[in-house]
């Protein structure tokens, strides 16, 4: 059908308001009262407002209990851009204005700091005259009984019908407002084709808000709202999994969620809650592949707020504190993301507090009084008050140390890359993993360990890939 047909089946469909039309006759179906639950009828009139848009009216009458009730849609689609009608209604003859009102338009008058919320009242086809008549019968319904339980606000209220009154009958000026985001209502202009002095109208574009009242969504919130890939997807959401408490052996939920560490990379963190008997474990790993070169960090501790940067272990990172000449192998602790702080204390907890030989038989004044000595050192770390160096070392690249400068270089900080060993490699099991081909495969003849580590690598290159 081209839309020169589509405009004519539309205006035979919808005419023009005109009351000496004979053949213009509303449609007639049988309803029910919601008032008493009998059949009534409800008439149905498709016409059109001039220099406005098509409506669809509807009145409905029960013969039963005399109910009647009467609304008007729009019979067009949400406008492109909401509306504000502003009227100064300065004479009676304003008051005959015709208007359409929507559901989700508010009405107000300024000068009676007046308003009639959106989606309080059903839409209606009426003129200035008929609002102000359905807001006083709005207010006069309930006032017998507000004058019984509530004198004083039955008082003020009467106060405020009379000057609603007085507005109806033109005794005083006014401004009338009318603020629709469908911009489907409508106050006429008397004077079309010429512009009308008294009246404003106003186009605007829908805030978010409005749009979701409305039930509708724009293009560009619809993009803005789509990641750009599965990898934003997963960084927004907490994937959720089942697994066995390593304590109790009881079922348990994993919790899993990408993170973007800032000047570095994404990781993925792990925790584990047991409801059982309540044990905790968090565990980090890299949600990129292993570095081409190995990474050294070096911290020069001098101040106490070098406890609160940000650290990353991972399971391939080894601590090493020169000054005290402690070293921590890699796989110890597991990876972590935590503070320097975190770490030391961590540190401390497994060597002396929940190291077994410090208590039981097994136990000697010796090795007690070194475990002491060396949680005291790690205390005295913690505050500052020992001049040392702390070494993250770890082959795979993927350990981080906060930088407090970024940008810029940090003076008490040194980040060197190095090439791994084969050594080194042969602990990563890289040594046995090939790259070749669409996927990466690994050799798994070499042993168990091997196994686990290709696949652990092929794994989170699957993850940052899909």
């Amino acid at each position: 059908m081209s839309a020169i047909e589509e405009e004519e089946v539309r205006g035979g469909l919808f005419k023009d308001i005109n009351a000496e039309d004979e053949d213009q006759q509303p449609t007639v179906i049988e309803s029910l009262c919601m008032n008493c639950y009998e059949n009534g009828s409800t008439r149905l009139l498709l016409t059109k407002i001039p220099f406005f848009k098509e409506i669809i009216i509807s009145s409905f009458t029960c013969p039963h209990c005399n109910w009647t009730n009467t609304e008007i849609q729009s019979a067009g689609r949400i406008q492109e851009q909401g509306v504000l009608y502003t009227l100064q209604v300065k004479t009676k003859e304003d008051m005959n204005r015709e208007v359409v009102k929507s559901d989700g338009a508010s009405t107000r008058i300024p000068q009676l700091d007046f308003e009639i919320p959106a989606f309080t009242q059903k839409g209606s086809l009426s003129t200035i005259e008929g609002l102000l008549e359905r807001a006083v019968a709005g207010l006069e319904q309930d006032q017998p009984t507000r004058k019984v339980t509530d004198p004083a606000a039955a008082e003020k209220i009467e106060k405020f019908i009379e000057r609603l009154k007085k507005l109806k009958e033109g005794e005083e000026e006014f401004t009338l407002t009318i603020d629709d985001p469908s911009g489907n209502s409508f106050i006429e202009n008397p004077f079309v084709p010429q512009k009308d002095t008294a009246l404003t109208v106003t186009h605007y574009k829908r805030t978010p808000e409005q749009n979701a009242v409305l039930g509708i969504e724009t293009e560009e919130e619809v993009e803005d709202e789509k990641p750009s890939n599965d990898l934003d997807a997963m960084k927004n959401e907490v994937l959720v999994f089942n697994t066995n408490c390593p304590e109790c052996n009881a079922p348990a939920n994993t919790n899993m969620k990408l993170v973007q560490i800032p000047h570095f990379k994404e990781v993925i963190i792990m925790a584990t809650n047991c409801d059982s008997c309540g044990h905790r474990t968090n565990e980090v790993k890299s949600g990129g592949a292993t570095e081409e070169l190995g990474t050294r960090i070096t911290l020069h501790v001098t101040d106490p707020s070098d406890m609160s940067r940000d650290l990353l272990k991972s399971e391939t990172c080894s601590v090493l504190i020169p000054e005290l000449e402690f070293e921590f192998g890699m796989a110890a602790l597991g990876g972590k993301f935590t503070t320097l702080e975190g770490l030391l204390k961590d540190i401390k907890d497994l060597i002396v507090s929940k190291n077994p030989f410090m208590c039981g038989d097994s136990t000697t004044s010796d090795r007690a009084e070194k475990l002491e000595l060396f949680g005291q050192k790690i205390d005295k770390i913690i505050a500052a008050e020992m001049d040392v160096h702390i070494i993250l070392d770890d082959p795979a690249g993927n350990s981080y140390l906060q930088n407090v400068y970024a940008p810029d270089p940090d003076p008490e900080m040194k980040i060197e890359k190095y090439t791994r060993t084969f050594e080194q490699n042969e602990d990563l099991g890289l040594n046995d993993m090939k790259t070749e081909g669409p996927l990466k495969s690994c050799n798994l003849e070499k042993n168990n360990e091997s196994q686990v580590l290709c696949a652990f690598h092929w794994h989170l290159t699957f993850i940052e890939t899909t």
